[in-house]
């Protein structure tokens, strides 16, 4: 699992403490991931906590979300979505992982949001592309992108395309365990990062400000 950067174990224990408690299905999605191998690409429980309070912000009743992994952003925003709105909440999840998504789905069903959760097993482009070619441009209000860094811009593109006025993006590690700030580090999805961060700074069709939570988070809110 990951965590905010610079955060202590003590700091971490201190936030699970006075933030409300886990759904007990998100804390069993978090402490099941934590045994797997690929466990550092889960969200941290405080960022789930402040992804809910966003929702709630938002009033979201359409979301959308690039990158399932084994549930926990998604089960997260899909209960206070449900308890937002009983009746007509939808979440888009894009991923092409069946192998995780099967464990996703678990979580979905045991805390009883899979009904208002559509899972499109395929690559996150064709997925965006058909629903803006079937009307769906403006309607959704908060996106959530973590999944393949050098694929971020075009789900920002797609994405903005989604969102309502005032809708909010959110992207994923985008300091990506400080790799970032190395200019050394030439990598594609290091480069990636840095790409959108730059664009999402110059882009006149969006607010954007970067920030330190999880892996770093950066909030695009279309204007």
């Amino acid at each position: 699992m990951s965590s905010s950067r610079g955060l202590t174990p003590e700091i971490i224990r201190y936030l699970a403490h006075v933030n409300p408690p886990e759904h007990p299905v998100l804390a069993r999605c978090r402490e099941e991931t934590q045994k797997l191998p690929m466990a550092r690409m889960q969200i941290s429980a405080e960022q789930g906590a402040f992804m809910q309070v966003m929702t709630r912000l938002l009033n979201a009743k359409r979301v959308f979300e690039v990158g399932v992994f084994t549930g926990y952003s998604s089960t997260a925003v899909a209960l206070t979505m449900k308890d937002l709105h009983p009746v007509g909440a939808k979440l888009l999840a894009c991923d092409i992982s069946d192998e995780w998504t099967t464990k996703a789905r678990s979580y979905w069903r045991e805390a009883l949001v899979d009904d208002i959760i559509e899972l499109k097993l395929a690559p996150a482009t064709e997925t965006l592309d058909a629903r803006i070619a079937a009307g769906e441009a403006g309607q959704y209000d908060l996106g959530f992108v973590d999944a393949d860094k050098t694929g971020y811009d075009a789900y920002y593109e797609r994405g903005l395309h989604l969102l309502r006025k005032g809708g909010v993006m959110l992207f994923d590690n985008v300091l990506w365990s400080g790799r970032v700030a190395d200019p050394a580090d030439t990598s594609a999805d290091t480069s990636a990062l840095r790409a959108l961060a730059q664009k999402a700074k110059a882009d006149a069709r969006v607010h954007a400000a970067m920030t330190s939570i999880g892996d770093g988070l950066l909030f695009c809110v279309k204007k």
